[in-house]
């Protein structure tokens, strides 16, 4: 049975969020607010806890198509093959912000990873999500749960989704109402910038 933890984005008690941090760091799996809707992830140096994430979603890890959450664009180049300055202005522009970019991965991803040619980047504006990441030292391997149908209507409400998900996770952290509008993403990984999806993120970044 997962634990529901409420955390105010306006005062993020640090006894609160370091429950989760450890959590995390123990290879649990963890919901979470982001800017746009719900999150569910893990700790991305846990293996078995990634599997257990990618088993949740039905997919294999290697297959998966999972963003890292990122507290900000220092620790880029342990993912992504060097880019651009160009590319860089553009997700310095863009960021902190409700985009997932996808970026050529580096030979340094982890080892669950290694087969990938491409990473989803995400450092979401919301608070508790960067302090999250921030305290573990590592991104957070994520995925959202807004888009499977008989999830839709438990994307903006935690105790909904507390509901449905507590037998599955470790831990939800209700962090108030929830959007129900996806990231947008942009392949960054090609001459010109492509939208794939375009969600809550305005394009008047490109």
């Amino acid at each position: 049975m997962a634990e529901l933890i409420k955390i105010y984005e306006e005062n993020i008690q640090p006894r609160q969020i370091e429950k989760v941090v450890s959590i995390l760091k123990k290879g649990g799996l963890v919901i979470y607010p982001t800017d746009t809707v719900y999150g569910l992830g893990c700790d991305i140096t846990n293996l078995k806890a990634m599997q257990n994430l990618a088993k949740i979603k039905g997919v294999k890890l290697e297959k998966a198509q999972f963003s890292f959450i990122c507290k900000d664009l220092s620790n880029l180049s342990d993912y992504v093959k060097q880019i651009d300055s160009a590319t860089f202005k553009l997700l310095k522009r863009a960021l902190p912000g409700p985009y997932t970019f996808i970026l050529p991965g580096s030979k340094t991803l982890p080892k669950a990873f290694k087969n990938k040619k491409t990473v989803g980047i995400r450092i979401p504006d919301n608070p508790i999500a960067l302090e999250l990441v921030r305290l573990l030292g590592n991104p957070i391997v994520s995925t959202s749960i807004h888009d499977e149908d008989a999830l839709l209507e438990y994307t903006t409400d935690p105790e909904l989704i507390y509901e449905k998900w507590n037998n599955l996770v470790d831990v939800v952290v209700d962090g108030g109402s929830g959007g129900n509008r996806a990231s947008t993403i942009i392949d960054l990984t090609d001459v010109e910038p492509v939208v794939i999806r375009e969600g809550k993120g305005n394009l008047d970044v490109l």
